[in-house]
């Protein structure tokens, strides 16, 4: 519940460059306050306010609110563009929502240069309509040199770029090798299988490798391995302690921060082609309905036999290339068997409701300065869907044993959606002729799949899919298991990927105790390990999040940057959001850009909130989700990570 303080509530400010703001509250259950620009009262985005309620909520107008004091701030360091003049200079935010310029003073600029990015401490905020006032402490580089965008995003976000010393000799002392000599009886070989990992080609963190055999009975044997991090992450070890500060591993293109050291991610915990490695290995009979008749976890030695690609097993199947295929020849039979396999559990799964939306993600390609210069959609293999499906398979086998074991644990959650929010879906396919069928007590994942079946392979898939995931919570890390609606899965946990993963970590320090201890764990260490498994779910979850937002910054900074030579190109697009200010447009190749009104030709546009659709009022041209429109590229700034375009008429063009 939010918090009434010195006749106040207390919650965070969440600004908009243009000045104003919205009180959150902590729970987020009720609806934001609007709080104008004169009642901001020097709060900046992400601080903790007080404030009162001047004017209760109106019908279609949110409440409205003044900030009273500043609890506490949440920044007192800020990235930006450092300008100067002759005697003083100012840093301008790369996040807009700062929405203050910081002022700094000869004695401060530190050597700092014009259009240098800069990290600048906060020394005074604003108030009272003045700027606040700021030192310079870092200088990362000019804003054109190479690698600095991505390096405010790490400085803005506060993203741990280095190992502290002790981690590091930690990582040093671990063996790189496994001899004979360190295998124990405790642990099963499966060295003389046919193992394989299947990434992609730029993949250096192999934490899963797998391998599928056909029973004499009929039934396929599918053995997922997992590297065994835990053997060499003890809990307390300053490699621990880094781990659960990180969270979780950050992809930036052409940099990882990762959540632990390459001597491990890269080394030694790496299935790597060939090396002896140890695992944790989840091995499922499974029948040809794809139901897991049996599940079980042990302690291994494996010795992956090939390192494939998805590319690469794509070919091998749908004989693509006769080099590749000659090249695999003795090992076609195993990968014939993997998509049987995985083709039975993905039917299983669409049976049972699991959404396979239609979100394609983007593959951007820097040049060797880091530029970008090629974004277009992520192509998926069916080598991405036998991983796919085998490590769901994995994941839920896992969580559904150790939940009947009552084991402390943290699961993968993914709550029912609002049933407001299908109301609001509902209301855009009603305008196609679909709805979802679902009520307030009845709402289930196989009403949104049929949906989606219905409109698989139709201008609308890409749309739908979008729009339902907009509907849906976002899913997180819990001790207590409450299902995955997104999968249509009643026990689902992260097993898969402790290398990058702390979740998956603790679950395999977890599964190695009781192993070890033949199921039978002491009264004391279960109660220690259920307040853990509480804490890492909530930390796990944060630094989820904070690593989601780094990726989709880096991902626009670099989008923007790609588009900024296309100043005056024509692209077709198609509508993927409106609101009450204009609208965005998405490429063929992924990347999103905003027109306003007045780039939408000569008219005015009425907002229908309930339709989500605009409607001018001379023509009656409508936009909505879905709408195919020309547009052209009129502005692209990295710096702004934004990239504007305007709906492009051929007639006005030719008249001109």
């Amino acid at each position: 519940m939010s918090k009434k303080k010195r006749n106040g509530i207390e919650g965070i400010f969440r600004a908009n460059e243009k000045g104003f703001g919205f009180f959150e509250f902590p729970d987020k259950e009720k609806e934001d306050i609007f709080i104008p620009s004169k009642y901001t009262n020097g709060a900046l985005n992400g601080d903790k306010v007080l404030i009162e309620i001047y004017k209760q909520k109106e019908k279609g107008r949110k409440a409205e609110g003044r900030i009273i004091k500043i609890v506490e701030r949440e920044k007192e360091k800020i990235v930006g563009i450092f300008q100067k003049s002759k005697n003083f200079g100012f840093v301008v935010p790369d996040n807009k929502k700062i929405g203050t310029d910081i002022y700094v003073s000869k004695k401060n600029w530190s050597n700092a240069k014009n259009n240098d990015k800069v990290v600048v401490k906060i020394l005074k905020y604003p108030e009272k309509n003045k700027n606040a006032e700021g030192k310079i402490i870092e200088v990362i580089g000019n804003v054109n040199q190479a690698g600095v965008d991505m390096l405010s995003v790490i400085e803005e976000l506060s993203l741990p770029n280095e190992f502290p010393e002790e981690v590091k000799i930690e990582a040093l002392s671990l063996p790189q090798k496994i001899f004979e000599k360190d295998i124990k009886a405790d642990r099963v070989d499966h060295r003389g299988e046919n193992i394989f990992t299947i990434d992609g080609e730029d993949a250096k963190d192999l934490d899963d490798a797998i391998s599928v055999q056909k029973l004499e009975n009929g039934n396929y044997k599918l053995s997922v391995h997992i590297a065994d991090v835990s053997n060499y992450v003890k809990q307390d070890s300053s490699l621990d302690k880094e781990a659960i500060y990180r969270g979780t591993s950050v992809y930036m293109f052409d940099r990882v921060i990762p959540m632990l050291p390459f001597e491990l991610s890269n080394g030694i915990c790496s299935l790597n082609e060939g090396e002896n490695r140890f695992a944790l290995s989840c091995i499922m009979e499974i029948d040809n309905n794809g139901q897991v008749l049996t599940g079980d976890v042990h302690k291994s030695v494996i010795k992956v036999t090939r390192r494939m690609s998805y590319t690469d097993v794509n070919k091998i199947l749908n004989d693509l290339d006769e080099e590749i295929t000659k090249k695999y020849q003795e090992y076609i039979p195993d990968f014939k068997l993997m998509e049987e396999l995985a083709n039975i559990l993905k039917k299983r799964r669409l049976d049972q409701g699991y959404l396979n939306l239609d979100i394609p993600e983007s593959k951007i390609t820097l040049d060797e300065n880091g530029v970008a210069i090629d974004v277009r959609k992520y192509e998926t293999t069916f080598g991405n869907e036998i991983i796919e499906q085998f490590m769901l398979t994995a994941n839920e086998t896992i969580a559904e044993k150790f939940y009947w074991l009552e084991a402390p644990f943290i699961y993968r959650i993914h709550e029912y959606p609002d049933y407001d929010k299908i109301v609001e879906t509902n209301r855009f396919l009603a305008s196609i002729g679909y709805q979802i069928k679902a009520s307030r007590d009845n709402v289930h994942p196989k009403a949104f799949s049929d949906v989606l079946d219905k409109l698989k392979g139709t201008e609308y898939e890409k749309v739908i899919s979008t729009l339902i995931l907009r509907s849906l919570k976002v899913a997180r890390y819990e001790a207590t298991n409450q299902g995955h609606f997104g999968i249509a899965s009643k026990y689902y946990c992260h097993f898969t990927s402790p290398i990058r993963r702390y979740p998956d970590l603790f679950i395999h320090r977890v599964i190695s105790e009781y192993l070890e201890n033949d199921y039978n764990m002491k009264e004391e260490r279960l109660e220690e390990l259920n307040i853990l498994a509480i804490k890492y779910a909530q930390t796990s979850s944060d630094s989820e999040k904070l690593a989601t937002k780094a990726e989709r910054e880096a991902e626009d900074i670099k989008k923007a940057e790609f588009m900024q030579d296309k100043i005056g190109d024509i692209y077709d697009g198609i509508v993927s959001s409106v609101t009450s200010f204009g609208m965005f447009v998405e490429l063929e190749n992924t990347v999103e850009g905003y027109v306003g009104f007045d780039k939408m030709g000569d008219e005015y546009f009425d907002y229908d909130e309930n339709r989500k659709i605009l409607i001018g009022k001379k023509t009656g041209t409508t936009y909505k989700i879905g709408t195919k429109v020309k547009i052209k590229v009129i502005k692209a700034n990295k710096q702004l990570k934004q990239v504007d375009f305007e709906i492009y008429d051929e007639k006005e063009e030719n008249n001109d």
